[in-house]
């Protein structure tokens, strides 16, 4: 068995996939060192009108089918999405929304993507879930990106038409760390392809896929530069098992599978990109494709308000309804907030995303982050304002004569969100990277010591040279003017707070090096409340500007939308405030050192009373029927619950 690399092989395998180059702006990245560019997110992209028309009748067409064609709780009670449910999306032409019409896809904005993805969302999770892995992260985006026109002529009609995909990157003993993978794809004596084999796990649609893109290892050899590649690979190869379909506590109709590879061939001509470019098509595809992810959440908390509010106005206790009562005012003020705020930020991040003109990588995954880790809050406070209630399924609530809110289900289905497409964690990992990127560009070797003595003598100049004319620019901007951004009114205040605390950050970020050195790439905590305090300073500039575009289009709601930009600004300066505090003063330290001693054994003897069911219980009894034989009957639509559900 060949030894696992290193950490700094792995770092080196990451950060070679990475884009390095920034040539064009980025409202984050500025952010970030201290520069409040809000002219590359104020005013907003105007929406092109054909596109709105476009997008709002299909918007339409698939409010009625959901609605009127979809059994939600059928869903949910057999952890499928019908047969005929996908056939019906197809028809509505939602496999290809964000596919290019000359392909023959719909061709849909980001923004009325995000808005489908959304309104699906709402219906059942594992819809959009669907629909977003097969164009999101599935083969329609790498092939848009990345794809020869050949890949894009045969490939793309199909997939807008009824073939479903799915992105195969993550393997049993790989996660975020690609240089471990183990699926190889070795060039054939005579040239003409590649013989892949390997297992990938968690594949979103791999269990109905009818066309999947995969990462495998091509080794290093003469005429093959070698690293990971991502290849097109139809299901229906010699080779190619599915062996399991995995179960989840939420999004319980996704199709995610266990898919092994057995000496698949796959001919040249299914080379996405080139040899080695995988991990960066699979980086550079996430960047609009994390997108996906706060509609998820976004979907999720505005009807998690909704709920909120009605039981809040309905519920009456000790003489009143409940949502006069303080704390579950408190609770009411805080969701309104958090919804506006996840609105303005992925209607910014979206508009950025379609207007093409700035480099959103960072905005897209601190949406992401954000989006999730609010959601997540978000729906367990409904949660708890809807009580026991909130705890019951909605077929129990529906079988007593209630009204079957699915609060539970939201709940399960909303906590992937933090994992998905890249965790919390890693999330912040990546950001941080990016936000210390230009640091690291001109005291790279400084502080990490990566040459030698003349080498880093050399670097210090440009260091020096740089924080020179930099530093000085983080002590005085427009937030200490008092009439600076005074065209937002009220919000000008909030604006002026991001402008001063943008320049605090990129400070701390400087202080953090200084501080740490070469040691700072290891305090991902410490790493985490800077990019928390960026994601913090990024929606409420969102805030602000949405809330402004809103008014320009509609100026009847000009003052409804500024008090929710400033409840929800007012909460995130809270955040903010708390996270700059907890930089310095911290027991970060002293809570790793003691998960060290957690880690070896120390404090066992607190855990010997517990019954460990996955270690001391009986198995559970495996199917009969052979997964793959589950998986053609329902594409073939012979399973009984499709014959009865035709019958009917």
């Amino acid at each position: 068995m060949a030894s696992s690399p290193s950490y700094e092989q792995s770092k080196q395998v990451a950060e070679a996939s990475r884009e390095t180059e920034w040539t064009r702006p980025s409202f984050g990245k500025e952010l970030f060192l201290g520069r409040f560019r809000l002219d590359l997110i104020h005013p907003q992209p105007e929406l092109d009108q054909a596109q709105v028309r476009k997008g709002e009748a299909f918007l339409e067409r698939l409010r009625v089918f959901l609605t009127e064609r979809v059994d939600r709780q059928r869903i949910e009670r057999e952890a499928r999405i019908p047969a005929d449910v996908i056939r019906g999306l197809a028809d509505l032409g939602a496999l290809g929304m964000k596919i290019p019409e000359e392909y023959g896809g719909l061709g849909l904005s980001q923004v009325h993507y995000n808005k489908a993805l959304a309104m699906a969302g709402t219906w059942h999770s594992s819809i959009s879930t669907l629909l977003s892995a097969h164009q999101s992260i599935g083969l329609p985006e790498p092939l848009r990106l990345f794809g020869s026109e050949e890949q894009k002529r045969e490939w793309l009609p199909k997939l807008a038409e009824d073939h479903v995909s799915a992105f195969l990157l993550t393997e049993p003993d790989v996660g975020s760390d690609p240089a471990r993978m183990s699926t190889t794809a070795i060039p054939t004596e005579d040239g003409t392809g590649y013989r892949i084999s390997g297992t990938k796990l968690w594949a979103t649609n791999g269990a109905i896929a009818d066309v999947v893109v995969v990462m495998a290892v091509v080794p290093k050899s003469d005429g093959h530069p070698g690293g990971i590649t991502a290849f097109i690979c139809p299901y229906h190869r010699d080779g190619i098992t599915v062996e399991h379909r995995n179960e989840f506590m939420g999004l319980r109709g996704i199709e995610n599978s266990v898919t092994r590879f057995d000496d698949v061939f796959v001919p040249n001509s299914d080379v996405v990109g080139g040899e080695g470019k995988g991990l960066r098509i699979a980086l550079t595809t996430l960047n609009t494709g994390r997108l996906s992810l706060p509609a998820f959440c976004l979907s999720a908390v505005k009807y998690s308000l909704k709920i909120a509010r009605e039981w809040a106005a309905e519920r009456t206790q000790w003489g009143k309804p409940i949502g006069e009562h303080d704390a579950i005012a408190q609770k009411l003020a805080w969701l309104t907030g958090t919804a506006f705020g996840l609105e303005a930020m992925l209607d910014v991040s979206s508009r950025l995303a379609d207007d093409k003109r700035n480099d959103i990588r960072i905005e897209a995954a601190l949406a992401k982050l954000y989006g999730s880790e609010l959601g997540w809050i978000a729906v367990d406070e409904m949660v708890q304002i809807r009580g026991g209630r909130a705890y019951e399924t909605a077929e129990s609530l529906a079988r007593r004569g209630e009204k079957p809110v699915p609060a539970e289900q939201m709940l399960r289905d909303m906590r992937i969100n933090r994992i998905f497409e890249g965790s919390t964690e890693i999330m912040h990992l990546l950001i941080a990277r990016e936000a210390v990127d230009r640091h690291l560009k001109v005291a790279g070797d400084v502080v990490f010591g990566d040459s030698g003595l003349a080498g880093r003598a050399r670097a210090a100049a440009r260091a020096a040279a740089f924080y020179a004319s930099w530093f000085p620019t983080l002590m005085t901007g427009a937030g200490q003017r008092p009439r600076s951004f005074s065209e937002f009114g009220d919000l000008a205040g909030h604006l002026r707070y991001v402008e001063r605390h943008s320049r605090k950050v990129a400070r701390s970020t400087f202080y953090a090096m200084a501080r740490y050195q070469a040691r700072l790439e290891q305090k991902g905590h410490l790493l985490g409340r800077i990019v928390d305090i960026g994601a913090e300073l990024y929606a409420m500039a969102c805030a602000c500007v949405y809330a402004d575009t809103v008014a320009r289009g509609d100026p009847r709601r000009r003052q409804e939308a500024f008090e929710l930009a400033d409840l929800f600004c007012c909460q995130a300066r809270r955040r903010a405030d708390r996270l700059f505090t907890e930089l310095w003063a911290n027991d970060d330290a002293a809570q790793y050192e003691v998960a060290q001693q957690v880690l070896s054994g120390r404090y066992g003897w607190f855990e010997q009373d517990v019954l460990d069911p996955a270690g001391d219980g009986p198995m559970m009894p495996l199917r009969t029927q052979p997964a793959a034989e589950q998986f053609e009957d329902e594409r073939a639509g012979t399973t009984p619950e499709v014959e009865t559900a035709a019958a009917q």
